[in-house]
């Protein structure tokens, strides 16, 4: 069984935030609403000043503080280490949005789901079909598109990255890419000292 994982290469990442609206597209996330976001921090002193983008989403830690303080068993972690949320045992407590260090919860407001993208009440269809999935007053989250993963394919922010900063992949294969990389590159989880162990690691 995969240990899935993703690599940021951050030489590689431009902050075109294509992976955002990639995410967004295929997952229906509605106004205000992301699993994935693209920070950036400026370095130096002027004039020599550089920008580095910093890509970020759910770590999917090897020991999930989301995962042990949800109390309805709704948190889980697959087989393959991706951490999920099953909505149908969600409670909407938010205990696991105040427990994951990284900030990558969402609440599922009723509200958010009333109105579309473009500002007005009235839903497109595509919106109208891809609201469907998600549970009003619930948690929910980045699931490295599970679907996707499932059917074979990359999560859905990897193929949309034009310059293939993002790499997805077994990282219990020592000769898949982002185990290599990892290797070679010298790849850090963010903020290792909680010891959450993430299966996201960023390389520079």
């Amino acid at each position: 069984m995969a240990r899935y994982g993703m690599v940021f290469d951050l030489k590689r990442c431009i902050g075109c935030n294509a992976c955002v609206i990639g995410c967004k597209q295929e997952n229906s996330l509605p106004d205000g609403m992301f699993f994935t976001r693209t920070l950036s921090e400026e370095y130096g002193v002027y004039p020599a000043v550089k920008r580095v983008y910093i890509p970020t989403l759910c770590n999917h830690c090897e020991d999930a503080p989301c995962e042990k303080v949800c109390p309805s068993g709704a948190t889980h972690t697959r087989d393959d280490g991706i951490v999920m949320v099953d909505a149908d045992k969600c409670i909407g407590c938010s205990s696991c949005a105040v427990a994951c260090p990284y900030d990558q919860r969402s609440q599922v407001d009723k509200d958010l789901l009333s109105h579309g993208l473009f500002g007005t009440s009235e839903l497109t269809p595509f919106e109208k079909d891809g609201y469907k999935r998600f549970v009003p007053g619930t948690i929910t989250k980045c699931d490295f598109c599970s679907e996707r993963v499932d059917a074979g394919l990359d999560p859905a922010c990897v193929v949309t990255c034009p310059t293939e900063a993002r790499i997805f992949g077994d990282l219990d294969d020592p000769d898949s890419k982002a185990s290599t990389l990892i290797r070679e590159r010298n790849g850090k989880p963010p903020m290792p000292e909680l010891k959450t162990r993430p299966k996201v690691y960023y390389i520079d």
